[in-house]
C-alpha cells in the first residue's frame, strides 16, 4: 500500500529527526533544570514520538517512549527533580529508541532489534513513581511555576474520538486502518488550515480547527496573564513561517541529487573540452571572423555550466550542525566517565559543507574530541593547583576559508608536551634517537598521528589503544583535507581541520612527467618555481632544495610512480612546492601545464587503494589524468633515496667522443637500415636499430638509451614515421631532439605533413652517404 509506505517513511524521517532534539535538549535541559519551557518541548516531542509508533503499532517503542513520558510529565509538573543520575536513565532510553528505530527502519519492525526494555522500563517507573514523591521533598525550595491547575494531557478531539487501546488497534482489519489512515490525512489538512488561519484569518466555523486540536499535543502549563498576551502575540508569527516555508520547500532523494551531481561533472567535462577544441581551433584558424561568435558562445556556455554546478552543489550542502549536535551529550557522558568537568561552546554551527563530507568528519571529531577529554583536560584538583577554573572547556568552531571550512577543536588542557611524545615514540619504537632529535615541536606533534601511539598509562573504554588519531588522519586525507596542531604545555592544544566544500570538483594543478601527466589538488599547492640544478644537495641519501633560506625535502615525480626517467641536459628543472599542515616537499616535474578544474572520478573496485592515487579524471584533451593524494605521496617519498644531483650531472656531461653520441634508425627494411649505418661509420656514432614505430617508442620511453637524433622512416607497419614523431613531441624532454625523414615519399604535401608533425629534416631516397653524414653530423652538432 502505497500509502502505508509513504507514511512509514514520513515516520523514520520524522523520528530520527525527533530524537536527535530531545537527545541533544536532555544534556542543555540537565545544565539549567528550571527550564520549564524546555522540559515542555522535550514532553511534547516524546509524546508525538509515543503517538505515532502507536499508530503504526511498534508496539515496543511505544512501551518505552510511555515511560519515559512519565518521568517527563512529574519533572514538568514539579513532583520530580532532574538529577544526574535520573538523566543517566533517560538517556539511555533514549539510546534503546533509536536502537528501535533502526530496527525499524532496516527490518520494518521494532521487535527484531532484540533489545530487551524490561530493565530500562522497570527503572523509568521507579524513577516516576517510586522516587517522585521524595524527589519533591527535597527540593520544596526550589522556584517552581505557580500551582496553576494542570490541565489534563488529553486533547480536546479525543471527546469526538475515543483514544483506541494498543490491544484493540492490533485487532483492526486493514480498511479499518486503510479509514484511519484517511482520517489522519484529514487531521494533517485541518492542521494546515489551522495555520493560515493563525495568520490572522478566523475560521469560518469550530469545526474547521477541531480535528487540528486533536493532533495536537498536551498544553504546556498555563503562565501568567502578561506572558500569556505576550505569547498569543508570538505564536501566529511562528505558525505561518512555518507554514510559508512547507508550502515552498520539497523533499528530494538524495540518490536524485547525486545523479544530478555526477551530470554536472560531466558537463565540466565537456566543457573542458570544448575549450581545448577552441584554443586548437583559435591557433589554426587566427583572425578568422567566425572565431568571435565561436567565443561568445563558448564563454557564456562556461558561464552558465560554473553557475548549474554552484546551484547543485548548494542544494547538496547541510549544516555542519548536523555533526555538531551530537557532540554535547558525548561530552556530557564523557564528563561522568572520567569525573572531569568539562563544558562545550560551540560556534559556527550553521556553516554549510557537502553531504558526502557531514557523513565522513563525524567519526574524526569523536576521536579528537575524546582524545581531548581524556588526554587533554586535567581532573578538577590538578586544574585547581594549577590556578585554573574546575570546569575543562572545549571548544568547537567552523567558519568558511576560501573554498574550504575549517573546524577547529580547543581545549584549555595540559597541552602537547614536543618531548615527552618524542621520548614515549622511541619507547614504542616508532622512531629512533636520531629522526627524534631531527625533529622540529611540530613534526613531534604529529607522532600521535601514527599507528600504535598512545600516552595513556592503561586501556580503558575511552583511549589508549593507539587506534584512534592515525585514523582521524587517514579520514581527513581522503577528505583532501589537512589537520595541523597549536599546542602550549599549560594552556591547551588548537586542532584545525581544514577541508574542502564538495569532493566532485576540484581546482588542480596539471603537471607531467615524461609522457605520464597529473592532477595535484591545488589547495595542496604552495608555490612553483624554476630552481638551478646547483641548489639541490643530497644528506645522508635525501634530496634536499635550498630555498629562500629554507631547506625542503626534494623527490622526483617519477620516482615515487615509477615513471622512466629521461633528463634534457639542462641546468634548470621546475619544482612543485606541496604542503599538509606544516610539513613541506618540493617535487621534480618535467612539465607544469596549468590550473584546471577537473571532476574526480572513482577508479573503481579493481583500482581502489593505490598508493598515492587519490581518484582520476578526463582532461579536456580527453586524457585520462591520475589524481594525486598528496599526504599518501609523502609519506612514500620518505622512502625514495635517489641522488637526483649526481643524475642529473650525469645527463649534461659534455661527450668526449663521437661514440658517446647516440642515433637511433627506425625502418622496417633490414637494406635500408645497414644503409644508413655504413653511412655514419665514418662518424663514428653509436646506432641503435628498431623495426618500426612501436618498437622505437619503447626504447625511447625506456630512457636505457639518450638519443641525440632519431632516422625515421615514413612506410613502416604498426606505427608510421608520422604518428611516431608526433608521439615523441608529446615528451618534454625530446621538444628538441632531432627528427630525420628519410623517405621516398617526395610530395609537397608529404614534406608539409612532416613539418607539422615535428620532423626537422627531409631526405628523399635515394640519397648520398655523404649527405646523410652531414645532415646528421649538422643536427647532433658534432664537428
Amino acid at each position: 500500500m502505497d500509502d502505508m509506505k509513504e507514511i512509514m517513511e514520513d515516520f523514520l524521517i520524522e523520528a530520527f529527526e525527533l530524537i536527535e532534539q530531545i537527545d541533544h535538549d536532555l544534556v542543555e535541559l540537565e545544565a539549567n533544570p528550571e527550564d520549564l519551557e524546555l522540559l515542555n518541548r522535550i514532553f511534547r516531542v516524546a509524546h508525538t514520538v509515543k503517538g505515532s509508533s502507536s499508530f503504526l503499532n511498534f508496539d515496543v517503542l511505544t512501551e518505552l517512549t510511555h515511560h519515559m513520558e512519565d518521568v517527563l510529565n512529574k519533572a514538568r509538573k514539579g513532583e520530580l527533580k532532574i538529577t544526574p543520575d535520573i538523566m543517566d536513565v533517560v538517556l539511555e532510553s533514549v539510546d534503546m529508541m533509536k536502537g528501535l528505530l533502526e530496527s525499524i527502519r532496516d527490518n520494518g519492525s521494532d521487535a527484531a532489534a532484540g533489545i530487551d526494555i524490561k530493565n530500562i522500563c522497570v527503572r523509568l517507573t521507579q524513577i516516576s513513581e517510586g522516587e517522585a514523591s521524595s524527589a519533591a521533598a527535597e527540593a520544596p525550595a526550589a522556584p517552581s511555576p505557580e500551582p496553576v491547575k494542570e490541565p489534563e494531557p488529553v486533547a480536546p478531539a479525543e471527546e469526538a474520538a475515543p483514544e483506541v487501546s494498543d490491544a484493540e488497534l492490533s485487532k483492526l482489519s486493514d480498511s479499518e486502518v486503510e479509514a484511519e489512515i484517511e482520517r489522519l490525512l484529514k487531521v494533517r489538512k485541518a492542521e494546515d488550515q489551522a495555520r493560515r488561519a493563525s495568520k490572522g484569518i478566523a475560521p469560518k466555523s469550530p469545526e474547521e480547527i477541531a480535528p487540528a486540536t486533536s493532533a495536537a499535543p498536551a498544553p504546556a502549563p498555563k503562565p501568567a496573564p502578561s506572558r500569556e498576551r505576550d505569547a498569543d502575540k508570538k505564536v501566529p508569527a511562528a505558525s505561518s513561517n512555518s507554514a510559508v516555508a512547507q508550502e515552498q520547500t520539497i523533499r528530494v532523494e538524495v540518490k536524485r541529487l547525486d545523479h544530478l551531481m555526477n551530470l554536472i561533472g560531466e558537463l565540466v567535462l565537456g566543457k573542458n573540452r570544448l575549450l581545448k577544441i577552441y584554443d586548437d581551433v583559435e591557433e589554426r584558424y587566427e583572425g578568422e571572423k567566425f572565431l568571435e561568435e565561436l567565443n561568445q558562445v563558448v564563454s557564456s556556455l562556461s558561464l552558465v555550466t560554473t553557475d548549474i554546478q554552484l546551484a547543485v552543489m548548494k542544494t547538496r550542502m547541510l549544516p555542519i550542525a548536523k555533526v555538531f549536535n551530537k557532540f554535547p551529550r558525548m561530552i556530557r557522558d564523557l564528563s561522568r566517565d572520567l569525573g572531569k568537568q568539562i563544558d562545550l561552546e560551540i560556534s559556527g554551527e550553521e556553516t554549510e559543507l557537502d553531504k558526502s563530507i557531514v557523513e565522513e568528519i563525524g567519526d574524526p571529531l569523536v576521536h579528537i574530541i575524546r582524545n581531548s577529554c581524556d588526554h587533554g583536560i586535567e581532573d578538577p584538583e590538578t586544574r585547581k593547583a594549577m590556578g585554573k577554573p574546575e570546569k575543562g572547556l572545549v571548544q568547537l568552531k567552523a567558519y568558511n576559508e576560501g573554498n574550504h571550512i575549517v573546524v577547529e577543536i580547543v581545549d584549555d588542557g595540559k597541552g602537547l608536551d614536543a618531548d615527552m611524545l618524542k621520548a614515549k615514540s622511541i619507547e614504542k619504537g616508532i622512531i629512533t634517537e636520531r629522526e627524534a632529535d631531527a625533529m622540529s615541536e611540530k613534526e613531534a606533534f604529529g607522532l600521535i598521528f601514527k599507528p600504535g601511539f598512545s600516552t595513556a598509562a592503561k586501556v580503558t573504554n575511552v583511549s589508549g589503544r593507539g587506534v584512534g588519531m592515525d585514523v582521524v588522519k587517514t579520514n581527513i586525507e581522503k577528505l583532501n583535507g589537512i589537520i595541523d596542531i597549536e599546542s602550549e604545555v599549560g594552556k591547551g592544544t588548537v586542532m584545525k581541520l581544514k577541508i574542502p566544500l564538495t569532493l566532485a570538483i576540484i581546482q588542480s594543478l596539471l603537471v607531467g612527467t615524461q609522457e605520464e601527466f597529473y592532477a595535484i589538488p591545488l589547495a595542496s599547492v604552495l608555490e612553483t618555481v624554476r630552481v638551478p640544478i646547483d641548489d639541490i644537495y643530497t644528506i645522508d641519501g635525501k634530496n634536499v632544495l635550498r630555498l629562500r633560506d629554507e631547506v625542503l625535502s626534494l623527490v622526483r615525480l617519477s620516482d615515487v610512480f615509477g615513471v622512466n626517467k629521461v633528463f634534457d641536459g639542462g641546468d634548470q628543472t621546475y619544482v612543485v612546492i606541496i604542503g599538509v599542515a606544516e610539513a613541506k616537499l618540493g617535487i621534480i616535474v618535467d612539465t607544469l601545464v596549468g590550473q584546471e578544474e577537473i571532476v574526480i572520478k572513482s577508479m573503481g573496485d579493481y583500482l581502489q587503494n593505490i598508493p598515492g592515487i587519490a581518484g582520476a579524471t578526463i582532461r579536456g584533451d580527453g586524457r585520462v589524468t591520475l589524481i594525486i593524494d598528496v599526504g599518501a605521496m609523502m609519506e612514500m617519498a620518505k622512502d625514495i633515496k635517489v641522488n637526483i644531483r649526481a643524475e642529473m650531472e650525469d645527463s649534461t656531461k659534455a661527450k668526449e667522443k663521437p661514440s658517446d653520441y647516440k642515433v637511433l634508425i627506425v625502418d622496417d627494411s633490414k637494406m635500408d637500415r645497414t644503409i644508413m649505418q655504413k653511412s655514419l661509420e665514418p662518424i663514428g656514432v653509436t646506432i641503435i636499430e628498431a623495426t618500426n614505430g612501436v618498437e622505437a617508442l619503447n626504447i625511447i620511453k625506456s630512457g636505457e638509451h639518450a638519443f641525440d637524433a632519431v632516422l625515421i622512416d615514413i612506410e613502416m607497419p604498426r606505427m608510421d614515421g608520422y604518428t611516431l614523431a608526433g608521439e615523441i613531441r608529446k615528451y618534454s624532454k625530446y621538444r628538441t631532439l632531432p627528427l630525420i625523414a628519410v623517405t621516398s615519399r617526395t610530395s609537397k604535401t608529404d614534406r608539409l605533413r612532416g613539418v607539422e608533425v615535428g620532423m626537422t629534416e627531409y631526405i628523399t631516397k635515394p640519397y648520398s652517404s655523404e649527405y646523410l653524414e652531414n645532415v646528421v653530423r649538422k643536427n647532433i652538432k658534432l664537428g
